[in-house]
């Protein structure tokens, strides 16, 4: 290029890398010349080398099916996009050797740093991105252990309200269910719900508390229902939950809210057009998606301290619908 130009290779590179504002316009103009006519694409990670960065993070979600996966990704591939990075969004299916094994193909492409949700079970690989210096925000779910900047939602306030609300309507069977039990969104979500009924002076009844594998909710949810004194409530951990509910419900002709009150966590698509409407829990996503982008652009950029530890939570809103309003 160089050549067909008519300049030095050093000449051609600043053109390549945007220094030429004190270039010669003729000079920009046959090098101009030159990168069209030999349809010339710069090498991404040539370049990501000799600069140490290749701006491009990578995304780890624990599942891409919940809509909170979805929107916290938009919002970070926004932000990223403004600030010209670049991401690879990998779905780990809360699998831990899935999660190991984009990690291990995130650093073979030298991402400049990563947001991962975390299945919880590979401490030793996130120490491992620790001791290596690599820029790291946690979002959704904690990892009490390890001193990393994360996002999350405060849970144990999202479960309390949703069970208090519950409780307001007069229901005293109330079931909880949920996938495994096993990270702190889980936990926290169900020590809420736990902390509410101890607080009206309720005792916990672990028949209809359901934490486990969701091939399992419709026996378990059938048998609740078909138990002597069945629940007059119901709270869904999350939306996949919900999801795996309603047509069991639909199926036994349960009727809602009448025979069962409901309310989710995660503000699902079609909770004001379901009939009846559904009561949720809404975590803003796209909300906690900007600030994870924010913390981790930060650090890459030298703006914060990598090893700076923080917490940032964000407020449940309780949005009442017709789903939770009646206790006949």
């Amino acid at each position: 290029m160089a050549e067909l130009a008519s300049v030095s290779q050093s000449t051609v590179s600043q053109y390549l890398n945007g220094r030429y504002k004190h270039m010669g316009s003729e000079t920009r103009k046959r090098i101009e010349e030159a990168v069209l006519s030999l349809e010339y694409k710069p090498n991404a990670v040539a370049r990501g080398l000799k600069q140490k960065k290749t701006t491009t993070i990578g995304i780890i979600v624990a599942n891409i099916l919940h809509r909170f996966s979805t929107q916290v990704s938009r919002a970070i591939e926004d932000i990223c996009q403004e600030y010209g990075y670049h991401t690879i969004i990998c779905n780990a299916d809360d699998d831990p050797e899935k999660e190991k094994r984009y990690v291990d193909m995130l650093k073979a492409k030298q991402v400049d740093g990563f947001i991962i949700i975390p299945t919880g079970v590979n401490e030793s690989l996130y120490k491992e991105l620790i001791n290596e210096r690599y820029p790291m925000v946690f979002l959704d779910r904690k990892m009490q252990s390890l001193s990393v900047p994360t996002v999350t939602l405060r849970n144990i306030k999202a479960g309390y309200e949703a069970t208090l609300h519950l409780l307001d309507q007069n229901h005293e069977l109330i079931a909880y269910i949920s996938s495994p039990l096993t990270v702190s969104t889980r936990k926290e979500r169900y020590e809420g719900y736990v902390k509410a009924l101890n607080d009206r002076g309720m005792e916990l009844n672990e028949h209809y508390v359901f934490g486990g594998d969701m091939e399992q909710i419709e026996g378990v949810l059938t048998e609740m229902l078909e138990s002597e004194h069945p629940p007059t409530a119901l709270i869904c951990g999350n939306d996949r939950v919900l999801k795996s509910v309603l047509p069991i419900l639909k199926q036994r002709n349960t009727a809602i809210p009448e025979e069962l009150a409901l309310v989710t966590f995660d503000e699902v698509e079609f909770s004001e057009f379901f009939t009846p409407t559904l009561t949720t829990v809404e975590q803003p996503a796209y909300g906690m998606g900007v600030k994870t982008a924010e913390l981790l652009l930060n650090r890459i950029n030298g703006k914060v301290q990598q090893d700076a530890s923080e917490t940032e939570e964000f407020e449940p809103k309780l949005k009442v619908r017709e789903s939770s309003l009646f206790k006949k």
